[in-house]
């Protein structure tokens, strides 16, 4: 198709949907003479997830543009990113990196015979390409390097060299690629600028760089293989699916942070030219959209019920996921996701196993701690010193939540406010209300004299994940069990720093914007 459009009509293809292209002349100039080489490189660490259509839909718009396409399964890098990829993993994580991703394209249409595939260990162990990286680390000051992988490769008080080489190694596959342009998340502009300065002082070109704008997950913040709640698996059943988007922020008219909203941007338009939603016809029935702004403008003036968007959504998706659980059900890919993806859960000793402990380890990343922003508060109708809050945690329905905050924060002070829920406890009625999450404060003193909410950083949006530092990749219980008191033994090592940083044995907790904090109570118990 590519070589039936003009330049123009090319340059559009290419550049839809981007939030940036850097070096627009260069790629202008390119498509007046020939086809365009580009590439898209993934880190084979976490499982792929649903997010993983939006660049693949802009692969398949390059190739319609007539562009030569490269993949690169970059294993190296999945090493080098603070062993995200454990050395022994990461032949069968390549492996199922490279079957499922071709699963997707097959997903959506792309013709896989005018890919091209590779590895970054085909070529990155090779003598000329080593002896570049030496080249180039005696250029890069650490400085740079810690600044351009600051968004990309997983920061550590105390960072790995493995990971301050890992910019440099990204920067070198444009030459050794032999690509015009590289496309990528937006997350890696830094990456693309330190490849356009450093690549000329080493004799090579500096490229054209592609950026895709970074998609919102199910919570409003980044879709993270790391972060269970905010991403749907592509092997994701059904039923997951539809759970998952149940709890997804989506709220009545907010376009802003909502992932649902930017999936039907960047992936169902793109690949479709309509998109249906599904409604019963005392709502005004179905409706076809042509364009995605005519969908955002309607759901903005409420004409569109989150419920139905998320129902047509679901619909969509899971035509698009289908091809790729049929195809996944073979044992040899079976096998191979089991093999690349062990169940850490079953490395846990057997309940009874007098060789072994009988509780689970308790860590903090069982608990499901989120960000809430308070909707509205009042007195509980049975005890003047409580208050009955609805709370926003990115789900469907806000969750109402009972807190004795009535005796340190007036009404008017807490609505609106961003604050820190742990949402798994099982909910417990507090004087014939049933509260559905723990409001989590600083407190001081015997008989909590003093009690201060926690604050999220500043721009968090309601369903966004806390964290402790060092436990972001865990699954939260689905429901804590109060016999097994999992928060109870966590609560005696959360503590607010001399600071005022909110810490679990000193581990900070955060989200992915930042660190949680309170505002006076140095030194306070949290719970």
């Amino acid at each position: 198709m590519g070589e039936q459009l003009s330049p123009d009509e090319k340059y559009h293809l290419i550049t839809r949907n981007l939030q940036e292209v850097l070096g627009e002349e260069k790629l202008k100039s390119v498509l007046q003479e020939r086809e365009l080489k580009v590439y898209w490189g993934t880190a084979t660490t976490g499982k792929p997830h649903v997010a993983y259509f939006v660049p693949m839909s802009k692969i398949a718009d390059f190739l319609k543009a007539g562009c030569e396409v490269t993949i690169l399964f970059a294993d190296l890098h999945a090493y080098l990113d603070n062993m995200k990829a454990p050395w022994e993993l990461l032949e069968l994580r390549t492996k199922y990196y490279e079957q499922v991703i071709k699963a997707m394209l097959e997903s959506i249409g792309v013709p896989l015979d005018k890919l091209k595939f590779i590895r970054g260990t085909d070529y990155q162990l090779s003598r000329e390409y080593t002896l570049d990286v030496y080249r180039l680390s005696s250029m890069v000051t650490q400085h740079d390097a810690k600044k351009a992988g600051a968004e990309v490769v997983k920061q550590v008080e105390h960072p790995l060299l493995s990971g301050l080489l890992y910019p440099g190694l990204q920067a070198l596959d444009e030459e050794y690629l032999k690509v015009d342009a590289q496309f990528g998340g937006v997350d890696q502009r830094k990456i693309f600028t330190l490849a356009e300065k450093y690549l000329p002082s080493l004799g090579y070109a500096k490229r054209i760089h592609l950026m895709n704008p970074m998609v919102p997950g199910l919570t409003g913040t980044k879709m993270s293989s790391s972060e269970e709640e905010s991403k749907i698996d592509l092997l994701d059943r059904r039923e997951d699916v539809k759970k998952k988007l149940k709890k997804a922020f989506c709220e009545p008219g907010n376009i802003q942070n909502n992932g649902v909203l930017s999936f039907v941007k960047h992936v169902l338009f793109s690949l479709h030219s309509e998109f249906a939603i599904k409604r019963d016809e005392k709502w005004g029935g179905d409706k076809v959209y042509t364009t995605y702004e005519e969908v955002e403008k309607d759901f903005a003036a409420e004409l569109i019920h989150p419920g139905d968007l998320k129902a047509s959504v679901e619909e969509s998706l899971n035509k698009l996921l289908d091809p790729i659980r049929k195809k996944f059900e073979s044992p040899e890919l079976k096998k191979l996701t089991g093999s690349a993806y062990p169940d850490a859960s079953k490395n846990r000793p057997a309940k009874g196993n007098p060789k072994n402990p009988e509780e689970e380890e308790i860590v903090p990343s069982r608990l499901d701690i989120r960000v809430g922003k308070v909707l509205s508060v009042e007195k509980h109708p049975d005890a003047d010193s409580l208050y009955v809050e609805k709370i926003d945690v990115g789900e469907a329905q806000p969750r109402t939540v009972v807190s004795g905050l009535v005796a340190f924060v007036p009404a008017e002070e807490l609505e609106g406010r961003l604050v820190v829920l742990l949402c798994n406890l099982k909910p417990q009625k507090m004087r014939g209300v049933e509260s559905q999450a723990m409001l989590l404060c600083a407190s001081l003193g015997q008989g909590n004299r003093q009690v201060e909410p926690l604050d999220p950083p500043e721009g968090s949006a309601p369903g966004e994940r806390v964290f402790v530092e060092g436990y972001e990749a865990g699954r939260p219980d689905e429901e804590l069990k109060p016999k097994k008191k999992v928060f109870e033994k966590l609560q005696v090592d959360m503590k607010v720093s001399e600071d005022c940083v909110a810490q679990w044995k000193g581990s900070r907790l955060a989200t992915k914007l930042g660190q949680i904090t309170c505002k006076t109570l140095k030194g306070g118990s949290i719970g």
